[in-house]
């Protein structure tokens, strides 16, 4: 049966010689994979660039809830993003935020309520001009309460990674900041080595509860776009 839904692309695979299978966080089904057959060939009808993590689509899609892969009828695009493709920290951010959410989110079913988070998020980051910088700290302390696992306070959250340094009152007051806030445009202008400390708190708290992640990769272009 054929379903009509939005869907955020976030990586696709390589499947035999022209082929790739895409996974995609869907509006109706939540993560789902699609095998797309022929999209690398010269007479390809469907343009591989539709497939680039966080593209906004528009799908109709088969769905059979006995198969791991089904297929794509219909897909165009949603939204073309204006800032993100083009600034260079801004796509630094999102490589990130990409690989935390494919580590994170597994075939679980519909789950409206992210999806229109996720999207929102990445809508509201292609508007903004300036102070955006801590962007992805703030995805992730948010994103925390949709996957369920929102930390109570700073010091929980030192306490649940095992964290033995002692972190200095400014650090703590830093974290919270991020705890309490839940809109895009509350900013904290934060050095570089405040940032990058943030960063590895969650990402070992993301870690301490799900043991499926792995090391990212972004983190070190991270630090480097940002030093």
């Amino acid at each position: 049966m054929l379903y009509k839904t939005r869907g955020i692309a976030l990586s696709y695979i390589r499947y035999k010689e022209s082929s790739i299978i895409a996974r995609i966080f869907t509006e109706t089904f939540g993560m789902q994979s699609y095998i797309v057959n022929g999209i690398r060939s010269k007479n390809a009808k469907t343009r591989i660039a539709l497939f680039q993590p966080l593209t906004m689509l528009d799908l109709v899609v088969y769905n059979n809830n006995k198969k791991d892969i089904n297929r794509i009828s219909e897909i165009k695009s949603d939204f073309s993003f204006h800032t993100i493709p083009y600034d260079i920290k801004k796509t630094t951010i999102a490589l990130f935020i990409t690989e935390l959410l494919n580590q994170t989110l597994r075939e679980e079913g519909e789950n409206e309520s992210l999806f229109v988070f996720i999207r929102q998020s990445f809508l509201t980051f292609d508007l903004m001009i300036e102070n955006y910088e801590n962007f992805h700290l703030q995805f992730m302390f948010l994103l925390c309460t949709y996957l369920g696992i929102k930390p109570v306070s700073a010091q929980s959250m030192l306490k649940e990674v095992g964290h033995s340094k002692t972190f200095d009152l400014q650090f703590i007051e830093q974290v919270s900041f991020f705890l309490k806030n839940s809109s895009y445009g509350n900013h904290l202008p934060l050095n570089k080595s405040s940032r990058m400390a943030i960063l590895l708190l969650i990402i070992d708290y993301y870690r301490y509860h799900f043991d499926v992640i792995k090391e990212f990769k972004s983190v070190q272009v991270l630090k480097e776009v940002f030093s």
